[in-house]
């Protein structure tokens, strides 16, 4: 394999510009060129379930249809995949909801896939940081109405309720593992301590908005990274576009910044809630 340089793996030709970061923040032993692109170190304590989204600038994050609406928001932009790839390479796992599941047609939720560019280095992190090769994909669906075709599912553990699994076991490959934790309703808080239970403290969630509602309603989300792209979409009477925190009532809860970084127009804020 032929390694890449810090040149060679920047997002769009340019690394993250850091404009403010807080001091005391941890940092992970990261490969160099990892941290020379992000602008600096990134790290996590652990336990920690962290959420990463991008919004329009007057707060879009999900589009009606069946396109996966981040590409669209972002323009694909670059250093939000990067970004993306970096944050599923410090987790051990990956939860996603079956909504977002659903608009992402033949997607694996793994560093490479997002930013191939970067993918020896994604692959150097984890094993310093004494990870599995790929983060475990968990899917959450309540229903069980998921395309058990689609190839993340035979490596996925999905956490449904006694109809999902009793929809799930028939179609579902054996390699899928397919778990109950309470017989009517997916708990966020019993999914997050079964996962740190097998082994998996730092958890990294990438939506859709009504799991991200949950999250924050139950009091369970760590830390938020919001990539703010330079679009706008408008609203308008039913239609199906929804912000970053939908479905729930969460009481004006409060994030804290930790930092912000720049490339080009698109903002990176990282933010902690107090949990």
């Amino acid at each position: 394999m032929v390694m890449r340089t810090p040149n060679d793996i920047a997002p769009g030709g340019q690394p993250l510009e850091l404009l403010f970061e807080r001091a005391d923040l941890p940092r992970f032993d990261l490969p160099a060129e990892l941290v020379a692109n992000y602008g600096g170190a990134l790290g996590f304590q652990s336990p920690r379930l962290f959420a990463n989204f991008v919004a329009s600038l007057d707060g879009i994050v999900a589009l009606p249809g069946d396109l996966e609406s981040g590409q669209i928001i972002s323009g694909r932009n670059p250093a939000d995949r990067f970004v993306m790839g970096l944050l599923r390479a410090c987790a051990d796992a990956v939860l996603i909801g079956a909504g977002n599941f659903r608009k992402a047609s033949g997607h694996f939720w793994y560093p490479d896939r997002i930013y191939p560019a970067a993918a020896a280095f994604f692959a150097q992190a984890r094993e310093r940081l004494g990870l599995a090769p790929e983060p475990q994909f968990v899917l959450l669906t309540a229903s069980g109405d998921i395309d058990t075709t689609e190839p993340a599912i035979a490596s996925a553990l999905i956490i449904t309720t006694r109809m999902g699994e009793a929809k799930l076991r028939a179609r579902a490959p054996e390699s899928t593992r397919i778990v109950v934790l309470a017989p009517d309703r997916v708990h966020a808080p019993d999914v997050l301590d079964f996962l740190r239970a097998e082994g998996m403290p730092r958890v990294l969630t990438e939506g859709g908005p009504s799991l991200l509602a949950e999250l924050i309603a139950e009091h369970v989300l760590d830390e938020l990274f919001v990539t703010s792209a330079p679009t706008l979409f408008g609203r308008y009477s039913d239609d199906h576009r929804k912000s970053l925190v939908d479905g729930l009532d969460v009481a004006g809860a409060r994030g804290e910044l930790l930092s912000a970084r720049r490339h080009g127009s698109h903002l990176f804020l990282r933010y902690a809630l107090a949990t």
